[in-house]
C-alpha cells in the first residue's frame, strides 16, 4: 500500500484523482482547505490544510509522514482560477492565484520531497498544470502564469532530484468540473466543445487515469514533462476567441 497526498481533493479533478489511488488500494490523504461532500472511503483521510501556508503545508506533510512512515506519491493539485481581464486584475486577486497555485504547488514538493529524501525514499512528485500555461488564453492571466510556472518548477525539481524521485506534470484541456461549470454558461460550454476535436470537455476521471499512470512502474522513465490530456484542443484547435473580451 502506497501512501499517497492529493491536494485539492474534496472535489474535481482531485477528488477522482483520490479516488482512483485509493480503488487500487492506496492510502490517500486530501489535503483541502474544503472538508470533502462526498463519500469518503476508509482509506481517503483529510486534513485541513490551505497549500499557500507553507509552515500549515510542513506541519501536515510531517504529520504524514510520522503516521504511516513514510510518502510515496504527491499530487498537487489545488487550485483557483479567477475570470477577469488582464486590466481589472487586483494585486489582492494575483497574489493569491498564485500563491494557492503556484507556491502551493512548490511548498507541497518542497517538504515532500525534503521527507523522501531524507529517509532515501523512492517517491513520485505530481502536479496538475494546464493547457493554458502552454498557450495564451484571455481573461484568464495570473492563472496562465501560475501554470506556466509549475511546468517550470516540474523540470527543475526533476533534475534536482533525480534519480531517486520522479517529476512530472498532467497538463488538461476543457474538464467538466464544479470550478468550470460555475465559470460558463452552458452556451460557452457548448460553443467550446464545438472548438475541441474530441467534442468534449473531459471527465476529471480522465485526467485522475493519466495521474495515476504517471504514478505507476510503467512511468518508470517519465520525468520533468508535462503530460497534456486535452481531446486535441492545443493540436491546433483553440477555445482562445471564445474568451476574448469584446
Amino acid at each position: 500500500m502506497r501512501t499517497v497526498i492529493v491536494s485539492g481533493a474534496s472535489s474535481g479533478i482531485g477528488e477522482a484523482t483520490a479516488a482512483r489511488f485509493a480503488e487500487a488500494g492506496d492510502r490517500v490523504i486530501n489535503f483541502d482547505v474544503a472538508r470533502p461532500t462526498g463519500p469518503a472511503g476508509s482509506s481517503i483521510s483529510w486534513e485541513e490544510v490551505d497549500v499557500s501556508d507553507w509552515a500549515a503545508v510542513a506541519g501536515a506533510v510531517a504529520k504524514v509522514e510520522s503516521e504511516h512512515g513514510g510518502i510515496d506519491v504527491v499530487v498537487a493539485n489545488a487550485g483557483i482560477s479567477i475570470r477577469h481581464p488582464a486590466l481589472e486584475i487586483s494585486e489582492e486577486e494575483a497574489r493569491r492565484v498564485l500563491e494557492v497555485n503556484l507556491l502551493g504547488v512548490l511548498a507541497l514538493w518542497r517538504h515532500a520531497a525534503r521527507a523522501m529524501s531524507a529517509s532515501a525514499r523512492p517517491g513520485v512528485l505530481l502536479a496538475t498544470s494546464s493547457v493554458n500555461g502552454l498557450r495564451g488564453y484571455p481573461l484568464y492571466a495570473d492563472y496562465n502564469a501560475s501554470k506556466a510556472g509549475i511546468g517550470a518548477l516540474c523540470r527543475t525539481f526533476a533534475l534536482e532530484l533525480a534519480p531517486l524521485i520522479r517529476v512530472a506534470c498532467v497538463a488538461p484541456g476543457a474538464v467538466l468540473t464544479p470550478m468550470q461549470r460555475a465559470e460558463y454558461s452552458d452556451s460557452l460550454l457548448e460553443a467550446v466543445n464545438g472548438c475541441i476535436p474530441a467534442g468534449r470537455h473531459a471527465a476529471p476521471e480522465e485526467i485522475a487515469n493519466a495521474f495515476f499512470y504517471l504514478a505507476s512502474p510503467d512511468a518508470a522513465f517519465v520525468t520533468g514533462h508535462e503530460v497534456v490530456v486535452d481531446g486535441g484542443e492545443t493540436a491546433g484547435a483553440t477555445t482562445t476567441a471564445l474568451a476574448k473580451p469584446k
